[in-house]
Order: structure tokens, then C-alpha cells, then sequence
């Protein structure tokens, strides 16, 4: 804990004494990096639970169907893929954020 206080601390220090142009960006990814901290502390728990459930529900259709993989992948793909860690360049929406991963068309298991 005291190593991150210090390398943060040597950061804000670094960046304050790099010529005035670069600090305002130097600034500007730290407050984005520290955004995606705080927003991965709720959205990785919310990203794990919807990924959960999905996995059960998918395995529940499975069974349900009779062993039918396309049923199961239609809702394992949605909810198990997608961003799980958001980053700076997100945060800053240079990047996209996927709570839902592409969709499963169906006939794609028999080819994998």
C-alpha cells in the first residue's frame, strides 16, 4: 500500500514538473485511469453476475432442449463475452464498452 501511495505520489510530482503543454494530458489519462478504477469497482461485480447467470441459464436451455448447443451459445455468447475490465481509453470513449458480447448465430458450433 505504501509502494502505490509513493509511485502515485511520484507521478503527480513527474507530471507537474514536465513542461506545461504535456501536464494538462499527463493530467488528463491520470483522471481517466482513476475513473476506470472506480467504475470497475461496480461494473466487474454487475459483469460477473449477468456472465453467472447466463452460464446457468445457458446450461438450463441446454438441458431443456435436449443437448441443443445453438440454444446454449445464443445466451452463453451475449453474456459471457464482452469487456470485462474497463480501461482509460474507454472511459475517455475512444474504445467501446460491450456489456454483451456479439450474438451467436446459429450453426456456428458445428463449424468450431
Amino acid at each position: 500500500m505504501r509502494r502505490s501511495i509513493s509511485a502515485l505520489g511520484l507521478a503527480l510530482v513527474l507530471a507537474m514538473a514536465s513542461p506545461a503543454s504535456a501536464a494538462p494530458k499527463y493530467m488528463g489519462d491520470l483522471g481517466w485511469g482513476m475513473a476506470a478504477v472506480g467504475s470497475n469497482l461496480f461494473y466487474i461485480p454487475a459483469k460477473m453476475l449477468y456472465a453467472v447467470g447466463g452460464g446457468i441459464v445457458g446450461s438450463l436451455g441446454y438441458i431443456l432442449t435436449g443437448g441443443s448447443l445453438d440454444t446454449a451459445q445464443s445466451i452463453w455468447s451475449p453474456s459471457i463475452g464482452g469487456t470485462w475490465v474497463l480501461s482509460s481509453d474507454m472511459m475517455s470513449g475512444d474504445r467501446p464498452i460491450l456489456f454483451s458480447g456479439e450474438s451467436f448465430e446459429p450453426g456456428e458450433a458445428a463449424s468450431r
